[in-house]
């Protein structure tokens, strides 16, 4: 921006560029060719430093692609156009695939915006919407899908009211019943998964060398009467069950896990036997909220040594626990 406004302005303004538009790393420039000489502007623009380098493209036939838009000149006016790769294919999310509405609709969504908003002739928006009905039908989606997307764009557009966001991780009709009580709240909601690369090629955490190398939220289970205390530690896991097992050796009574061993005259167990990783997760939000989840399930399962007061009434968790989830 700093460059935009100093160096590159001057040589706009030395040159009489018409118009400069940049999107990233891509720029279009408008000039008349009887008053400016794009080659030395070429050259002046990789004049500005040496870690920059421009190449440059200029129309041919009075025609140049600028992103994903063929632009043709005429002598009154511009005409524009989508392009597409020859390497194109009409692939997008199947509808069979499990993934949310939302992400499987995204790229035909992208298509119906584009000719929309682009500067497209009748002829050529009628073109463009016959090819994104050939995409669609090849994965298998209903064509009226297309006119729901565009009838959903303009509601939008009226809703001009700013909404809080919430991302879930889609996994099914379990998200699907979560979401639904977000309905008439003024929060909207948007969708992850778990099937991408990174997921697939990462290492998973329960693969670990050592899994008690870390810390987030953990279960101890009495091996006597295999009730569960669920924590969460910002130490590593070996840390925080040193402070259980001194507890339960000095009497201090800190530990509820300890309290209850001690007061039942239940054993204690070694670490290997007792304690679970539940989740791998450093500090925040994200982890009070995985502890309070696994308490409120064990708490319904009649299973919990964490104090009774820990759990409260939680529509969400409760979808989860009529669902099975872990």
């Amino acid at each position: 921006m700093f460059m935009e406004n100093t160096k590159i302005f001057e040589i706009l303004r030395n040159s009489k560029i018409k118009g400069y538009y940049r999107y990233v790393e891509d720029i279009l420039l408008i000039h008349n060719e009887n008053y400016t000489n794009i080659e030395e502007v070429h050259e002046l623009f990789n004049s500005i430093t040496p870690d920059l380098k421009f190449t440059l493209e200029q129309e041919k036939d009075k025609k140049l692609n600028f992103l994903d838009i063929p632009i043709t000149r005429t002598d009154n006016q511009l005409n524009f156009d989508i392009f597409r790769e020859p390497t194109t294919t009409d692939t997008i999310i199947p509808r069979d695939s499990c993934h949310p509405l939302e992400h499987k609709m995204a790229a035909t969504r992208y298509c119906v915006n584009r000719i929309d908003t682009y500067f497209l002739d009748q002829n050529k928006k009628q073109k463009e919407m016959n090819t994104v009905k050939q995409i669609v039908k090849h994965n298998n989606y209903e064509t009226v899908v297309l006119e729901n997307i565009h009838n959903k764009t303009k509601k939008q557009k009226q809703d001009n009211k700013k909404k809080k966001w919430a991302k879930f991780t889609y996994i099914g009709k379990e998200t699907r019943y979560i979401t639904k009580l977000f309905k008439n709240s003024n929060v909207k909601i948007a969708y992850t998964t778990n099937k991408n690369l990174g997921k697939l090629l990462s290492t998973p955490t329960d693969q670990r060398l050592d899994k008690y190398d870390a810390n987030g939220v953990y279960q101890l289970e009495c091996p006597t009467c295999n009730k569960k205390y669920i924590g969460q530690t910002r130490q590593l896991f070996t840390t925080r069950f040193r402070e259980h097992y001194n507890d339960f050796k000095y009497g201090n009574n800190k530990s509820k896990f300890a309290q209850h061993v001690t007061k039942e005259g239940h054993n204690f167990g070694p670490m290997n036997e007792i304690m679970k990783v539940v989740h791998i997760k450093k500090k925040g939000k994200m982890l009070d909220t995985l502890e309070k989840f696994y308490i409120y399930q064990e708490t319904k399962l009649g299973n919990q040594i964490n104090d009774k007061l820990t759990t409260h009434s939680n529509p969400i968790f409760e979808v989860l626990v009529q669902h099975k989830l872990p």
